[in-house]
């Protein structure tokens, strides 16, 4: 069992495709669950390149056996690459952590502009199959964190000028193909994915934007490496890479399409979001496959 979307090795981070934009998030504060590997520090260090400011809350504060990278490496490589970080070792499971990293955001930045929930929990166990520990691990780090998190942070996100929510998380796909396969899994990924509904709802009286951003293909990430035959299956996958660009489009509302009619309350998908910035060709962000031996996503 490991973390999915912030779990990945960092190699992969500074990799860039062919998504250019004018647009930028200088002197943008961003507040994100996970972030020490993989997607999270990925999609952190594209903004760093604008300049962006960075507070990364992060379980892994010391090396750890299975996962390259700490909230404090991590770190470093947001301001190598032009930004200014923030580390903070916690759980977005505990109250406490998630209040103090919003408190530590707001007293070191000055507010905060953006959150991304990016810290997530994976196990594809079937129902008989699935220890229960997993299964509340799951729910607690993908569904609470993420509400908890987006709750706590509303009082700062309605002071800034343009205060945004990006989950990564799926459309809510009801075909009962992807509960049939992992129940568990769909129940707390779509926990995710219903938290960006309703507060896109709920938040359209304070202009914040909620959207969710989900990769087209399989993400090189230690979650998939770990797993039985991972190392095989991410010959397959694209890198974080193509996940930075897309967030970046997304909070930059670089012609990313609203298919919603409205800036909020979207689920797009990493292709759909670069496509509409004007990228044709998505090899580069592949890890050497071609592009239709890639392994798609699940929940599409």
């Amino acid at each position: 069992m490991t973390s999915g979307n912030d779990a990945s090795g960092t190699s992969q981070s500074h990799r860039q495709g062919p998504y250019r934009t004018s647009a930028s998030l200088q002197g943008r504060t961003i507040l994100m669950s996970g972030g020490s590997r993989g997607i999270g520090l990925a999609i952190a260090t594209r903004a760093a390149r604008d300049g962006a400011k960075i507070v990364l809350l992060a379980k892994t504060g010391q090396p750890h056996a299975k996962l390259e990278g700490t909230v404090y490496s991590a770190a470093e490589q947001i301001e190598a690459a032009g930004g200014q970080a923030l580390p903070l070792v916690g759980d977005v499971r505990n109250d406490d952590d998630v209040a103090g990293a919003v408190a530590a955001a707001v007293e070191r930045f000055g507010g905060i502009d953006i959150v991304i929930n990016n810290a997530s929990a994976i196990d594809l166990s079937k129902t008989d199959g699935m220890d229960m520990k997993r299964y509340d691990l799951m729910q607690d780090i993908n569904v609470r964190g993420a509400f908890l998190l987006s709750k706590l942070a509303l009082p700062a996100l309605r002071e800034s000028e343009a205060g945004q929510i990006l989950t990564l998380s799926p459309p809510l796909n009801l075909d009962p193909k992807w509960a049939g396969m992992h129940l568990a899994y769909t129940m707390a990924k779509y926990g995710m994915s219903l938290t960006t509904l309703g507060l896109a709802e709920e938040l359209k009286v304070d202009g914040i934007n909620v959207n969710s951003l989900w990769p087209c293909t399989l993400i090189d990430t230690a979650a998939v490496r770990n797993m039985p035959g991972g190392e095989r299956i991410v010959r397959g996958a694209r890198g974080p890479h193509i996940m930075a660009d897309a967030a970046h489009a997304v909070l930059t509302a670089s012609n990313a399409i609203p298919a919603s009619g409205s800036w909020s309350g979207n689920f797009y998908t990493d292709e759909q979001v670069l496509a509409a910035a004007g990228v044709t060709d998505f090899s580069s962000y592949s890890l050497g496959a071609p592009e239709d031996q890639l392994v798609p996503d699940i929940f599409l």
